[in-house]
């Protein structure tokens, strides 16, 4: 395992996605997520599965329906 993981900072915490070689070594599925969660005693990690092809399709569905809706909301920023 020679690659770099690099967090993401988001509103649940610094999110890695799992090395395959450590998923397997962890029993979880390929392209699981582990969401760290720091604390004053070190981290929680929370693992969350990869999103069923049900769930893909269902956000692609919404996001080609509100396009013009997500562009202008992108487009005037916070």
């Amino acid at each position: 395992m020679n690659e770099i993981l690099t967090p993401k900072k988001t509103d649940l915490g610094w999110v890695i996605q799992v090395p395959p070689e450590m998923a397997q070594g962890m029993g979880v599925a390929e392209g699981s997520l582990a969401v760290l969660h720091p604390k004053p005693s070190g981290l929680d990690v929370e693992i969350l599965p990869p999103p069923s092809q049900e769930l893909k399709e269902s956000v692609r569905r919404v996001h080609d329906k509100y396009r013009e809706a997500f562009e202008e909301m992108k487009r005037l920023g916070d």
